[in-house]
């Protein structure tokens, strides 16, 4: 069942994006990137709608109050990184004009890469560490000044559920760059949708949102360390049977700091 279930979600988002991605492509030397936006994130509804329709996964969250007022300034969201879901969700639950941080091979897919493509955002290339930090602090900040947040997912890539990857401090970085605080975010799609697995199972996926830290006189190193705990305690929280170790996999969020 689960199966079908997975094949017949494929199919909707196939379905529903080739009219949307051609629909951004035609209007893009003359609509706004936050116009653009928009669209895409219309689409993004379509696709979470028919996961819960089709997929039987529903979403739970937590801390919205914790965003600040758009008045208030951009900021840099760190966010835990188990599946796709986690990229769908986010624009539809933080009502402002993100800006991910993304690979660049995600450009090539056939209409979804094609429409990505149209909307501005961070391309990156992680096989040139150096270069792709460069373009993110420059890009990054450019977004910040426009008043974009800018959303990161510190670890890199996809991780399974109850695992913990490498955090990298990029997005702290640009933070202290550009003085914008940074917004932890917890989420457990691994539940549902298992990183790089085609089948996805039904459930609640929840999504818990940090407090702001303030990045203003901090350095970078400390600033992530203090954004990861957060991620990982508050992971633990949401979902414990990932962590049979219980108060032992608490004691092991704190791990020798990453360099890069």
């Amino acid at each position: 069942m689960n199966l079908l279930r997975s094949l017949l979600h494929m199919l909707w988002m196939s379905v529903t994006i080739i009219p949307m991605a051609l629909l951004m492509m035609l209007l893009a030397p003359f609509a706004s990137s936050r116009f653009l936006y928009g669209i895409g994130v219309s689409w993004l509804r379509l696709a979470v709608g028919g996961g819960r329709v089709l997929l039987g996964i529903s979403n739970r969250v937590q801390g919205l109050e914790n965003l600040p007022p758009e008045e208030d300034g951009p900021a840099v969201l760190l966010v835990k990184h188990q599946s796709t879901w986690d990229t769908f969700v986010m624009p539809l639950f933080v009502r402002r004009q993100l800006a991910y941080v993304l690979k660049r091979e995600l450009l090539r897919i056939p209409f979804f890469g094609w429409a990505l493509a149209r909307v501005d955002m961070i391309h990156i290339d992680r096989n040139r560490r150096a270069e792709a930090f460069s373009k993110l602090v420059h890009q990054g900040a450019r977004m910040v000044r426009q008043g974009r947040w800018v959303i990161i997912f510190p670890e890199g890539t996809r991780v399974p559920r109850g695992q913990r990857g490498v955090y990298r401090i990029g997005g702290a970085r640009l933070a202290v760059e550009c003085g914008a605080p940074v917004i932890p975010v917890a989420i457990t799609s691994a539940r549902c949708w298992p990183p790089k697995a085609f089948i996805k199972c039904p459930g609640v996926v929840d999504i818990s949102i940090g407090k702001p830290i303030a990045s203003v006189d901090r350095k970078p190193n400390e600033l992530m360390r203090e954004a990861e705990n957060w991620i990982e305690a508050e992971m633990l929280r949401l979902d414990p049977d990932a962590y049979p170790g219980g108060q032992a996999a608490l004691d092991g969020l704190h791990a020798p700091e990453s360099d890069t």
